[in-house]
């Protein structure tokens, strides 16, 4: 293992994590929040660092006293098994942890089976039906198993308390990835969605469809959302409910948003101070208009998911991957500068004025999986 490559501060701290792994550069992070009230680490970077420890073997985690400085020298991507729950904390969604956990696991010696505990839905992270209806349709786009992906909802938690569970399994990756040629977004022609709610009146979902459906209709007359109500020892530790949509389109893209509303993080014991919730018709109409607004950006996948799109485009065999995107989000564009940075691989943007998109190609940087190799 070569020198450690350089860097600053506490952004993207994912990307960065889960590019050297995959690349297998040894990393220093330097000046993480060192001005900050609090600084270094949060609880949920030093949760994800264990997650990929759990995941790895020999990997190297050297943090100093006041978490602002981290060694970071990547092991072999194990997977397999894992038997007992691994608790993702109440700082962050499991959908923080799911995205880098599915990119690692395609690498890894065994398939990844493992069970996450936490909050499956929230208002910061994509939910755990979001990851369902969306990302994994994402993923089977570039030779992955559509039955080898899976992600089970055992129970459902929302902030402050959590008391979710899900279980996720990935596919490893016989050799590598197989390149796309994604451009064509197609037209809508149908809307599913879920809605769910945790301790709280079944009528909050039916209020939530409603209101969803009164934007939609007008629109479009394939429209079915599905609901989720959990109870008992399913329904997690606090109450909340939110709604999940998801647009197909003729050429089998998937567009998607969500929305949860529950109590804020650390106000668990201030019952007399309680917020009020946003009324659940406001949600659903919320969460139908952000669609309406995916779906005119235009492109293949929506914007929270440019980034894992160009990622698995860099990962590809040395062949051309060509997609098709709306406006690129400030997310997207920090993932193909690290891509450039720890793979190599530069994208062709060519911007298309007639309909407001932007065209990315690439050639993979041929990463294949050496863990199985290895094995």
């Amino acid at each position: 293992m070569g020198k450690y490559m350089k860097l600053k501060g506490s952004q993207h701290f994912r990307q960065r994590l889960v590019l050297a792994t995959l690349s297998g550069t040894p990393i220093l992070i330097d000046e993480i929040r060192s001005d900050d009230m609090s600084p270094g680490l949060r609880p949920h970077e030093i949760t994800l660092l264990r997650l990929i420890e759990e995941i790895s073997d020999d990997v190297v985690v050297v943090l100093n006293e006041t978490g602002t400085k981290l060694k970071y020298k990547p092991g072999v991507i194990i997977c397999g098994k894992r038997y007992d729950a691994f608790d993702c904390g109440l700082s962050r969604a499991i959908g923080y942890f799911l995205e880098p956990l599915v990119v690692l696991g395609l690498f890894g010696k065994k398939s990844l089976e493992i069970k996450l505990k936490g909050i499956t839905n929230d208002a910061m992270d994509p939910t755990v039906d979001t990851f369902r209806s969306t990302t994994m349709n994402i993923v089977t786009r570039f030779g992955i198993d559509k039955g080898g992906v899976d992600l089970k909802i055992v129970s459902r938690g929302v902030p402050p308390l959590g008391g979710g569970e899900v279980i996720l399994k990935v596919p490893m990756v016989e050799s590598s990835l197989s390149a796309v040629q994604w451009t064509d977004e197609g037209m809508v022609k149908r809307i599913r969605g879920t809605t769910f709610s945790t301790r709280v009146t079944t009528q909050f979902e039916n209020t939530m469809i409603h209101a969803a459906r009164g934007i939609f209709n007008r629109l479009l007359p394939d429209v079915h959302i599905f609901t989720d109500h959990k109870a008992g020892d399913k329904a997690g530790k606090s109450p909340g409910f939110g709604i999940s949509l998801v647009a197909e389109t003729t050429s089998g893209c998937f567009i998607s948003t969500d929305t949860a509303v529950s109590y804020a993080r650390g106000r668990e014991n201030e019952e007399d101070e309680r917020e009020e919730l946003m009324p659940p018709e406001e949600i659903g109409e919320r969460a139908a208009s952000m669609l309406l607004g995916e779906i005119e950006q235009g492109g293949v996948v929506d914007s929270t998911h440019q980034g894992l799109l160009f990622l698995l485009c860099a990962l590809c065999p040395q062949d051309v991957s060509k997609v098709r995107v709306g406006k690129l989000s400030p997310y997207a564009i920090e993932t193909l500068r690290h891509i450039r940075d720890f793979l190599g691989v530069k994208f062709v943007i060519t911007p298309d004025p007639s309909t407001e998109t932007v065209i990315l190609k690439c050639v993979g940087c041929g990463l294949k999986n050496l863990s199985r190799k290895s094995s």
